[in-house]
């Protein structure tokens, strides 16, 4: 059993590993998701609000019940509306390290959800991993498609990848990447 820190237990296999370096990417894996991943993937969930809830005077249970209800709205909402996606574990050394969530259909691939633990973040992993994506769309002729909030930090990233931003609701930016035509 893994503690993550601030977080419950997690039942993972192998050791938590902070990275400093990428791994290569022949040492990453995807694998998906099962029932016994929940509480990674809910540690994992509240990693990625935890600069939101920096400035909210609540107390750390009631931060932990927020995160709780919030992640498990998500979870919901991603099994009923993206019942047919890939709901992925990302992997180093069979430890995990990441959530790739992502729905295909014969016009786009629409990336729901991808996420690293924060040692992971920043360091290059998430682009290799995007660009995949963006190869798949562009071998199989598929726009490929992803709704970032606007406070995101990854948002810099997908525009730098050559998404376009194509709509707003005012939390979310939905934003798209094509296929540059061939000349």
């Amino acid at each position: 059993m893994i503690f993550f820190p601030g977080a419950a237990a997690c039942r993972c296999t192998g050791p938590f590993l902070l990275m400093t370096t990428i791994p290569p990417r022949d040492a990453v894996a995807y694998r998906p998701c099962t029932p016994e991943d929940v509480p990674f993937l809910r540690y994992l969930y509240g990693t990625t609000r935890e600069d939101e809830l920096r400035a909210v005077p609540w107390t750390d249970e009631q931060k932990a019940q927020f995160l709780d209800h919030q992640f498990f709205a998500q979870k919901a909402h991603y099994d009923d509306y993206y019942g047919k996606a890939d709901f992925l574990v990302i992997e180093t050394g069979g430890s995990p390290i990441g959530r790739l969530y992502v729905y295909r259909d014969e016009e786009e691939i629409h990336i729901i959800d991808i996420a690293l633990l924060p040692g992971y973040r920043g360091r290059g992993l998430g682009r290799i991993l995007l660009e995949e994506l963006l190869d798949e769309g562009r071998a199989t002729n598929r726009k490929v498609t992803i709704y970032v909030e606007n406070f995101n930090p990854a948002r810099h990233l997908y525009d730098r990848l050559g998404f376009q931003h194509v709509d707003s609701n005012g939390i979310y930016h939905f934003m798209v990447w094509s296929a540059a035509p061939s000349t």
